[in-house]
C-alpha cells in the first residue's frame, strides 16, 4: 500500500515548478491520485466523503481495519484532522505520498484520519484553504458518517498539518480557539501537531542563506525561488510575505487572543523540523515565539530535509511516536 520515493528522486516542488492545475487535476505527476479501498485484506480501510460540493472539497477517512472487527467499539480511536502540504498551490488529499502517509498514521497510530482536501492557490488564494479547514471541523463535528461517529471520539481530536499543512493547521487552531465552543458541538481539539510547516517573510533567515543553493538541500527538498513563487500565488493580492499567513512572528491582537485561549483550554502543541531544511530557522524562531507567548509548545527537530517522512517512509516511526506521545498524555 506504501508507495516510497525513491532519495535520488527530486521532491516534486522542486520537479515541477510551474502551475497548470484546476481542483481536478494535480500537475504533480510523480504522486498520481490513489483510489479509497474496501478491501477487507487492507489493515486500513479508506473512503472519501463530500466536504463542499461548491468549492469540489472532501474529506478522505482512513480507519483501522481491526476497529471494524473489534466485537466492541466501547473504546474509540482518537481522531486526527490532516491538511496536506504542497505550498497551498500543489496536490490534493488523495495524491499518493498523502494517502500513504495518512494510511500509515491510521495503522501505526490506530486512529481514525480524516485528510482534508481544500481548495489550491491561485485560482483560490488564502484564506480560502483556512476557511475550508475550519468547515471540515464543524463538517466532523455534525456528521452521521458512521467512520467518525461510531468509531472514532470527536472529543479526543488533533489537528495536524504537513508543510503548508502545517500553517493551515496552525491558522485553523488559532480560529478555532477563539470561537463559540458549542460551535463545534462535541469536537474538542486536544493538540496541534505542525510537521515541517511551510512560513515565509521578506528577509532571508540564517538556514535559507545557508542551504538556499546546497545541491542535496535542492534536491531533495524547497528551494528559494520555488517557496517565493508559491507565496506569491497563494497570499492575498496586494500583500507581501510578511503577512500573518506567511510570517507567524507579525501576530497581530487577534492572534495573540488565539494564544491567551489556547492557554486557556490547555492545548498542545508539537512542531517538528529538519536541520537540513532551508526553513528550519523560520520554525525554530515560531517556536520560540510560542513560548514567549507561554504557550505549551514542544519542538522535535532532528537529520534531514524538508517533508522528510513522507518522501521517505522509512524513517517515519520517531516522528509516528512523538505524535503517538502527545495523544496519550493530552
Amino acid at each position: 500500500m506504501s508507495h516510497p520515493q525513491s532519495k535520488e528522486e527530486p521532491s516534486p516542488l522542486v520537479a515541477d515548478s510551474t502551475v497548470n492545475h484546476s481542483q481536478n487535476q494535480d500537475p504533480t505527476s510523480l504522486y498520481p491520485d490513489t483510489p479509497t479501498t474496501l478491501d477487507t485484506l487492507s489493515p486500513v480501510l479508506t473512503k472519501d466523503v463530500p466536504l463542499n460540493p461548491n468549492n469540489n472539497t472532501f474529506i478522505r477517512l482512513f480507519l483501522p481495519h481491526k476497529a471494524v472487527q473489534s466485537s466492541s467499539n466501547s473504546q474509540k480511536l482518537p481522531l486526527i484532522v490532516y491538511y496536506h502540504g504542497g505550498g497551498f498551490v500543489y496536490l490534493r488529499a488523495s495524491s499518493s505520498v498523502n494517502h500513504d502517509f495518512c494510511f500509515n498514521l491510521a495503522k501505526d497510530l490506530s486512529a481514525v484520519v480524516a485528510s482534508v482536501d481544500y481548495r489550491l492557490a491561485p485560482a483560490a488564494r488564502l484564506p480560502a484553504a483556512y476557511d475550508d479547514g475550519v468547515e471540515a471541523l464543524k463538517w466532523l463535528s455534525t456528521t452521521d458518517e458512521k467512520w467518525v461517529r461510531e468509531y472514532g471520539d470527536v472529543s479526543k481530536s488533533y489537528v495536524m498539518g504537513t508543510s503548508a499543512g502545517g500553517n493551515l493547521a496552525y491558522h485553523v487552531g488559532l480560529r478555532v480557539s477563539t470561537t463559540a465552543v458549542d460551535e463545534f458541538g462535541d469536537l474538542k481539539i486536544r493538540g496541534l501537531i505542525l510537521h515541517h510547516p511551510f512560513f515565509g517573510g521578506t528577509q532571508r533567515t540564517e538556514s535559507e542563506l545557508r542551504l538556499g543553493h546546497d545541491e542535496e538541500v535542492l534536491r531533495h527538498g524547497l528551494s528559494l525561488s520555488l517557496c517565493d513563487m508559491m507565496w506569491e500565488l497563494a497570499l492575498p493580492e496586494g500583500v507581501d510575505r510578511d503577512h500573518k499567513y506567511s510570517n507567524p512572528t507579525v501576530a497581530d491582537e487577534g492572534d495573540e487572543k488565539g494564544f491567551d485561549q489556547i492557554k486557556r483550554l490547555g492545548l498542545k502543541i508539537l512542531v517538528t523540523g529538519c536541520y537540513g531544511d532551508l526553513l528550519i530557522s523560520r520554525i525554530a524562531g515560531f517556536v520560540e515565539m510560542l513560548k514567549s507567548r507561554d504557550v505549551d509548545v514542544e519542538d522535535y527537530f532532528g537529520e534531514g530535509y524538508h517533508g522528510l517522512e513522507l518522501l521517505d517512509p522509512s524513517k517515519v516511526e520517531p516522528l509516528f511516536t512523538r505524535v503517538k506521545n502527545l495523544i496519550y498524555k493530552c
